[in-house]
């Protein structure tokens, strides 16, 4: 089984790719978490991509394929896995369906979660990030309390440095451009759900859940 979850930043695609895996007993691969490795490795990529992270802009194509690639070949990826952020544009999606045939798979099912851009934006100001799990926290329009941490695992939280009002606009702005074919290009192949990001998290795993019950990808 092979799920691509799609969303604009602060759509909250990472936290559903998560909750979508562990319903459905799926690895869970995140293209910005293999970033964020590969940057504090500190290694050749990794300050390549942290050059490219902080400006607003998408890894190009060749680092980003690869990366994904590489971990698709798992054993823990056996069974099948939720891609989170990949592919972002039509070339990446065509070099993923090429090595999926190859092993004679396809992608199954994309979900795309759409949320207006004022959403995305007021999310995204507001978000804090734990370092340790990288599990976000929304804080409406001040720093965390002194000693507040992840609720998730007591890590420390921090702001990335890309959450800024200018570089989201820029994120945003890339991401529409880029991904918008993508949506159309597996709309075209009758493989798009499209469901509304808009609610809480609980909301929108009932949703997307609901969606794939529907259409037999999951059993109720």
């Amino acid at each position: 089984m092979y799920i691509i979850i799609l969303g604009a930043p602060g759509a909250g695609k990472g936290t559903q790719a998560v909750n979508i895996a562990r319903e459905m007993k799926l690895a869970h691969i995140a293209s910005g978490d293999l970033f964020r490795q590969a940057v504090e490795r500190d290694d050749e990529l990794g300050v390549r991509v942290k050059d490219y992270m902080s400006e607003g802009m998408l890894v190009p194509d060749k680092v980003t394929i690869q990366m994904i690639l590489q971990r698709l070949v798992a054993d823990e990826c056996r069974n099948g896995v939720v891609l989170d952020g990949f592919p972002r544009n039509i070339k990446q999606a065509r070099a993923l369906d090429k090595a999926l045939k190859e092993q004679g798979e396809a992608i199954d099912k994309t979900l795309y979660i759409k949320v207006s851009e004022k959403e995305l934006t007021r999310r995204l100001t507001s978000r804090w990030v734990c370092r340790q799990c990288q599990a976000p926290h929304q804080i409406e329009n001040k720093p965390p309390r002194e000693g507040e941490r992840c609720k998730i695992c007591g890590g420390e939280l921090y702001k990335r440095a890309d959450d800024n009002e200018e570089t989201i606009k820029k994120r945003l702005g890339v991401y529409f451009t880029e991904t918008t074919p993508v949506i159309e290009y597996y709309r075209q192949q009758g493989k798009l759900l499209e469901v509304n990001g808009e609610g809480s998290v609980e909301v929108v795993t009932a949703k997307i859940l609901g969606a794939l019950r529907r259409r037999e990808f999951i059993t109720k």
